[in-house]
């Protein structure tokens, strides 16, 4: 009986690993797609402020660099809460 209650027990560990790497890339998609929306609309509204005034777009260009590091912080976060569900 007792190699049978070691193999469940391993049966288990692996399901557990399994959910883990699942969760840590579900993590990793639903955390980056809210960034990749935001730096595509920052950019194309941005490049549309550009095109109706061009003379501010040293402004607009420097505030829009800005947000963009902003949103793609929000993906590091993902990518860090992806790695702690995977390995701890």
């Amino acid at each position: 009986m007792a190699v049978e209650e070691v193999q469940a027990a391993a049966g288990v560990l692996n399901n557990l690993e399994a959910v883990k790497t699942i969760m840590a890339g579900l993590t990793i998609a639903i955390g980056a797609l809210g960034p990749a929306l935001a730096i595509g609309m920052l950019a194309g509204k941005g490049l549309e402020a550009i095109g109706r005034n061009p003379e501010a777009a040293s402004k607009i260009q420097t505030a829009m660099i800005l947000a963009i590091a902003f949103a793609e912080a929000i993906a590091i976060y993902a990518l860090v809460v992806a790695l702690i569900v995977k390995f701890v």
